[in-house]
């Protein structure tokens, strides 16, 4: 399913890129050496809750999972990647930390995800990993316009993503969002140009290049839901949603001004 929102839902949206911008933000902040991740889960929910929002993520149950995921945010530490489950496990300096998340506000959906280094150290492979996902991110968003095809994305994404010699997986990517969390289309994080859907104002992305530094093959962990590297190496990952507008992207998960 492809949804265009309206300009009512349009609006809609913005407050809820808001949100996930501002509960992100202060997840991160409240990150640091010693926090437990499940304590990151418990604050996830109690900020969602406050504002009357709703998680995607606590009775979501794709195929791809072992059963309904249970938790407000996927907390990913070093090799994990993708659909971290958040557990017993407290962050130590140097940790490279994703935090992804996704609520629905009067109706529709957003999603965004923030990787970042825990404390006082800046490995610098680890840092340089996290700024190439930014890269390629701003990279997709600046190919999104009217007009473009989903291959633009991909293309520009992947570009990024391989000139700066990191393997990428395409099992998972970005997608449409809007009144549900995963729709169609599938963004690739790696793509031929001029090919796929053809982009339309009122059209949520959420666009999402994340890589592994020297594998593209993915492992399930035993909780059956949270997906690592292959060889144990780092990884990062960096989301924002987006809506096609007849003057181009509009980022709706930027942080707003206080």
């Amino acid at each position: 399913m492809i949804e265009i929102l309206n300009p009512t839902e349009l609006t809609r949206a913005r407050e809820t890129g808001a949100l996930v911008a501002r509960v992100l933000h202060t997840l991160k902040d409240r990150s640091t050496v010693g926090t437990n991740l499940l304590d990151v889960d418990r604050w996830a929910k109690e900020l969602i809750v406050e504002a009357g929002a709703l998680s995607c993520y606590v009775d979501y149950a794709p195929s791809f999972g072992r059963g309904p995921f249970g938790h407000h945010i996927c907390t990913a530490v070093n090799d994990a990647v993708l659909h971290g489950r958040p557990h017993d496990y407290a962050l130590a300096d140097g940790d490279l930390l994703t935090l992804d998340l996704a609520v629905s506000l009067g109706g529709v959906a957003a999603d965004a995800a923030i990787s970042f280094v825990v404390g006082d150290a800046r490995p610098p492979e680890s840092v340089a990993m996290i700024e190439v996902t930014e890269r390629a991110l701003a990279a997709g968003i600046a190919a999104a316009r009217p007009g473009a095809r989903v291959g633009d994305l991909s293309h520009a994404i992947g570009t990024v993503l391989g000139d700066a010699g990191y393997p990428i997986n395409t099992e998972f990517g970005g997608h449409g969002i809007g009144s549900t969390m995963h729709q169609d289309p599938h963004v690739s994080n790696t793509g031929r140009p001029g090919r796929g859907y053809r982009l339309r104002p009122g059209l949520l992305l959420a666009l999402e290049p994340w890589v592994m530094q020297d594998t593209a093959e993915l492992v399930t962990d035993a909780d059956g839901w949270t997906l690592r590297s292959a060889t144990g190496c780092r990884t990062a990952h960096s989301e924002h949603t987006i809506a096609i507008t007849d003057d181009g992207a509009e980022i709706l998960t930027l942080p707003r001004p206080s």
